[in-house]
């Protein structure tokens, strides 16, 4: 088999065992830049597969994730944090990792080759039409996530690949391909650093991306979060107080109001009748609070005196 890029050997790696603690280190460090810039090439890519997912969760279907070995820590580090963050709902999510639970005990490298797991994972799943499934793989033939892939895509499901070496085999089933040409290794097919790297810088941009094409950030607020504990209570207040131009304490009542739904307390501090006009707004607006707050007559672009530019950022 030829080499690929991400089992080749680093330029620095010569040697490596037998340099000094600091210089090892700053070897390992700069390794790990130069991984994260390759992140600015697949922008374009990470783009559209960003607008794919964000078409699929709203007309109702879900979002997958399959991976094996260090691209399936990646993947479930991002899935996870989906509910809290953007306020997704749990059961839009699926994680489809090599081994299942048992890959959060013992990360073996067999069930990666494990074509039959993948395909019982995807059914399970019921991994469709009208969802949408991103497989990760740093070499981008791992027999689990292009099984995974190649199966959600004859069930009718969207696509997207992310993976490191160019020309891997699952660009070629994939939607939407995201290539991250990471360089090698400084240890030479250990991944889970630069090639790791990469996988979650861009699984965070894409992600992230969907949620504002889906109205879940506001002015660089999450405004679709779920508040469940303290810390993030203390958030939607601030948030709502920020947004508003309120106070603190009459946030923290329309939170109370508006059932702890930060998009519904802003809309009520900028003048909607109750919690269900606010809702409707909404509906109305695709979820966006932007054109929300126009549909009640704010201009948010003019930093009107309540939604003021001057106010949200002298306020304590």
């Amino acid at each position: 088999m030829a080499e690929t890029r991400t089992e080749a050997l680093h330029q620095n790696a010569e040697g490596l065992d037998v340099q000094t603690p600091d210089a090892i280190l700053s070897f390992l460090a700069n390794a790990q830049i130069e991984a994260a810039k390759a992140v600015h090439g697949a922008i374009p890519a990470i783009a559209a597969a960003a607008e794919l997912i964000a078409r699929q969760l709203r007309a109702g279907g879900r979002l997958a994730y399959a991976a094996a070995g260090s691209s399936g820590l990646m993947a479930v580090a991002d899935a996870l944090e989906l509910p809290g963050t953007f306020g997704i709902a749990r059961d839009r999510i699926a994680i489809l990792i090599a081994g299942g639970d048992e890959a959060f005990r013992t990360l073996a490298g067999g069930p990666e080759d494990d074509t039959e797991e993948a395909s019982a994972a995807v059914v399970a799943a019921n991994i469709g039409k009208g969802d949408c499934l991103i497989a990760i793989s740093a070499s981008g033939s791992t027999p689990y996530a292009v099984q995974a892939l190649n199966d959600a895509r004859s069930r009718g499901a969207a696509t997207i690949a992310v993976a490191n070496n160019r020309g891997a085999p699952l660009f070629k089933l994939a939607d939407v391909a995201i290539l991250l040409e990471t360089p090698p290794e400084l240890i030479a097919g250990s991944t889970r650093m630069g090639a790791g790297t990469a996988q979650k810088i861009a699984l965070n941009m894409l992600s992230t991306l969907a949620a504002i094409h889906l109205g879940h950030v506001h002015d660089g607020y999450m405004v679709n979060l779920a508040a469940d504990n303290i810390k993030l209570r203390d958030r939607a207040v601030r948030m709502v107080a920020a947004i508003s131009g309120k106070s603190r304490e009459d946030a923290a009542r329309l939170l109370e109001e508006s059932g702890g739904v930060v998009k519904t307390a802003i809309l009520l501090a900028a003048g909607a009748a109750n919690a269900d006009t606010a809702e409707k707004i909404l509906e109305g607006t695709g979820q966006k609070l932007r054109p929300a707050l126009s549909a009640l007559g704010h201009d948010p672009e003019k930093w009107n005196p309540l939604f003021g530019k001057d106010h949200a950022r002298t306020r304590k």
